[in-house]
């Protein structure tokens, strides 16, 4: 059994239930808060063309962004127990079958949201990519102590902004954070703690 984290934080863990209904939630809160936004501020989303080889180079985004993730676990330790404890909150209680919800739900919203709707608003230009990219770090700060782990949203944020502008398609950063959060979670869950992580 892994030894608890030095300095961990009393959050009290949620249920199964509570985590799925959790992110079932936000997914909604984020999918209006897009909504709104295309209608009250006068602004288009980002296009969503779906053709097979933006859908490829967002799998293989997710696979760097996996990869290199796991890196940066190993690498710097303020960030791995940022992401240990994110990490037991959220994956453990969750069975093999919810990891498709975890992937879906947070991809689907968060792409809408920051890449497909407030990167256009911001700017199609590097500071309405870096603003979006900020904002979406901060989403994943839960705490003081989770810097580490809203840091690394952000760069991985500005990753799947430059893609998103890159292409013109708003399914390349949904792809790959789908793929990110699938693939990592699912090698999380194999190792019940190891070095991979998910971006929610």
């Amino acid at each position: 059994m892994k030894d608890p984290l030095p300095n961990e934080p009393e959050i009290e863990p949620l249920t199964r239930s509570q985590l799925l209904v959790a992110m079932g939630v936000t997914a909604v809160i984020l999918l209006v808060v897009a909504k709104l936004w295309l209608q009250l501020g006068s602004v288009s989303l980002l296009s969503i063309k779906l053709t097979g080889l933006d859908a490829l180079l967002g799998v293989g985004l997710g696979c760097l962004i996996t990869g290199a993730s796991s890196l940066v676990y190993r690498l710097w330790p303020a960030y791995r127990k940022s992401a240990d404890i994110y990490l037991n909150l959220v994956l453990k209680p969750l069975f093999w079958p919810d990891l498709i919800w975890l992937g879906l739900l947070p991809g689907l919203s968060e792409e809408l949201l920051f890449r497909g709707v407030m990167l256009p608003a911001l700017g199609l230009d590097t500071s309405g990519l870096v603003v979006s990219s900020l904002c979406f770090g901060i989403l994943h700060l839960s705490g003081w102590e989770q810097w580490p782990y809203a840091i690394w949203a952000t760069v991985v944020g500005l990753l799947l902004g430059f893609c998103a502008l890159s292409t013109g398609n708003l399914l390349v950063p949904i792809v790959a954070h789908i793929f990110t959060n699938l693939l990592s979670s699912f090698l999380w869950k194999l190792d019940k703690g190891g070095a991979s992580n998910s971006l929610n």
